[in-house]
């Protein structure tokens, strides 16, 4: 019998080395190599159809293969066919990554017993069919088509997938499975890289779609190695403040639609409820106007969303001033700082500025520097915006207010929400047809000439 071969495997990205390393030359982190097996010489391995008969690869050229639409699951989650683009594809790999506790056990349970007329095999190698059960008797959704399995060996589950002959399978955790090929422990990175590829085989050689549940590090990246997000087809973030009821689920990699799209959920004692109008609940309800608050008209994917950014200036006690974000980019709100220092003279430099956009929501779209900027001027100045104004536009270093894009969709959602004015800049105004919208529309090329609209 040969000797198992092993090698060092970094626990933050993956890297294999054949020796030891202090630092990792992939993502530059200490201390994170491990010796682990690559494979066992006295097991052969096995695929999850070995029994049936198999075909091999042809090779064909890229002119004959015939165009299909993609046939997709359509779900009664319509956040979730949202973020995927329309519906869960045939022989997908979907990897969903979260925080403990975030509710994505809750979510793809929820998910799984909703569908009625496809057969759902989940299979959990952290909970006992006992808790499974007393999760969906909270959730109140029954489906005859849907089955339980606790196990963590991979040719196990896969005969039981034989067995049953799943239409959809959900698997929670991917970082809890074990394939008897490694050696290693579950969650180390072999074990995870060989189960993900094992999974893959499956969805493609079979197609049948299949979610991975996985774990998040502490620093907020996707447990195991990097190679896990290029092998599937999907990544989705399940995002949240445990202080506030609702869930964020973005999408970080999708090889069937957009990037960029955003479902929000409200998490009760029956489950996740999608959230079919978030700006509503994303603006505070108050009865009077109060200083340091201006409303973004911003997009998360091909969603408008209204938010509310709350901006908090005061006089610094200590000798350098501190700036506290919340939500926001802190590099992006001190260069804002910096233009309202040097193009209308705000002494910000001995300021204390505390930045939170409300909702626990984190926006990385330009088009917020606007209401950021009008946030920390009425802060700044004790005055209150009105509240029937809310703003879409980009900040340039000069002093310049800059076009978005998408902006006919902001001004409609603006409109849709009762607000009576949109600020935003005058190159937009170009490609607008004013008389389209009801909501005045207010152009602006500089962030003078904004100060002087809003406080003169």
């Amino acid at each position: 019998m040969s000797k198992s071969k092993t090698a060092f495997f970094c626990q933050h990205c993956g890297y294999e080395s054949v020796k030891w390393l202090g630092q990792c030359p992939c993502c530059q982190q200490w201390n994170g190599f491990l010796e682990e097996p690559v494979h066992k010489d006295d097991k052969k391995k096995k695929n999850w159809q070995d029994d049936d008969k198999r075909i091999g690869p042809k090779t064909i050229a890229l002119g004959d293969v015939e165009s299909k639409p993609e046939h997709r699951i359509q779900t009664p989650d319509a956040e979730l066919n949202r973020v995927l683009g329309g519906g869960i594809v045939i022989g997908s790999l979907i990897l969903l990554a979260g925080e403990p506790g975030i509710g994505k056990s809750t979510l793809f349970l929820q998910t799984g017993l909703q569908l009625k007329k496809i057969r759902v095999l989940y299979i959990s190698g952290e909970e006992s069919e006992q808790q499974i059960k007393m999760r969906a008797d909270r959730l109140k959704a029954h489906n005859e088509d849907f089955y339980l399995l606790t196990e963590t060996s991979t040719d196990e589950i896969f005969l039981e997938i034989k067995r049953i002959r799943p239409q959809l399978v959900i698997v929670d955790s991917i970082q809890t499975l074990q394939t008897p090929h490694i050696d290693s422990s579950p969650g180390s990175v072999s074990q995870i890289r060989e189960c993900a590829a094992e999974f893959q085989r499956f969805a493609k050689e079979s197609n049948i779609p299949v979610f991975l549940i996985g774990h998040i590090t502490k620093d907020g990246s996707i447990a195991g190695p990097k190679i896990l997000e290029h092998m599937v087809d999907t990544v989705l973030q399940f995002e949240g403040d445990r202080h506030y009821a609702y869930r964020i689920l973005r999408t970080l990699k999708n090889r069937f639609g957009s990037t960029a799209e955003l479902g929000i959920y409200e998490m009760s004692d029956q489950g996740m409820r999608g959230v079919i109008n978030p700006s509503e609940i994303l603006i505070t309800q108050k009865e009077e106007n109060l200083s340091g608050i201006a409303i973004a008209a911003t997009m998360e994917g091909l969603r408008p969303l209204l938010i509310e950014v709350q901006a908090l200036v005061t006089q610094s006690v200590y000798g350098t001033p501190q700036r506290t974000v919340s939500g926001f980019d802190l590099r992006r709100l001190q260069l804002l700082l910096a233009v309202l220092e040097k193009k209308g003279g705000f002494p910000f430099g001995n300021k204390d500025v505390f930045l939170n956009i409300a909702g626990g929501l984190k926006i990385e779209d330009p088009s917020t520097d606007l209401a950021v900027l009008c946030a920390l001027l009425s802060s700044h100045e004790d005055q209150p915006l009105p509240s029937s104004i809310c703003f879409a536009g980009e900040v340039g270093l000069s002093g310049e207010i800059r076009a978005v894009n998408r902006i006919e969709q902001r001004i409609a959602e603006a409109e849709k929400l009762g607000f009576e004015k949109i600020v935003l800049s005058k190159y937009n105004q170009k490609s607008l047809a004013k008389s389209k919208f009801e909501i005045e529309i207010v152009a602006m090329s500089r962030v003078e000439d904004l100060y002087r609209y809003l406080f003169s």
